[in-house]
């Protein structure tokens, strides 16, 4: 029987997986920081720089058709989907909000492959700013944990 580990965050392990990031460039100044943040906390955790494959598309909206194209092309542990959607005047940011986080989400199911969201989506800039660091940290660790506990799930 399988049982959840306490302080399972501090005990991350990042040896031996292949992970892959999709980084959208829209907010790219933010974008930059979320995955440079998501990559050497990879590397903190033990994932070899060679193990993390690193692709960009346009925007929020790309994202989970290349990290489909990754699922499909197989060998990952984990993916990471990184970008950022600010609020403006107009519907469009639900619209990129909720379909990118529906397509991430879809490409996990149907892939049985975690995938953590670090689709930031705020109302202005200023909270993007205050997210962007400790959201791709946060991303990282996802990535590493859920991995971890698919191989184990898999071995039960």
């Amino acid at each position: 029987m399988l049982h959840a580990e306490k302080g399972t965050a501090q005990q991350l392990n990042g040896q031996g997986l292949r992970i892959g990031m999709v980084q959208a460039r829209w907010n790219e100044s933010i974008t930059n920081t979320l995955a440079n943040a998501c990559h050497q906390e990879l590397l903190t955790l033990g994932v070899k720089a060679e193990a993390i494959d690193h692709v960009m598309v346009s925007g929020a909206l790309e994202v989970p058709v290349a990290l489909q194209a990754m699922a499909e092309r197989g060998g990952y542990d984990a993916l990471v989907a990184i970008g950022c959607i600010i609020r403006g005047e107009t519907y469009h940011f639900e619209l990129v909000a909720n379909e990118s986080g529906a397509g991430v989400t879809r490409v996990s199911l149907d892939y049985k492959l975690p995938i953590a969201n670090a689709i930031i989506t705020t109302e202005n800039l200023e909270q993007a700013i205050a997210r962007q660091t400790e959201k791709g940290l946060d991303a990282a660790r996802v990535a590493v944990e859920m991995a971890s506990l698919l191989q184990k799930l898999k071995q039960a």
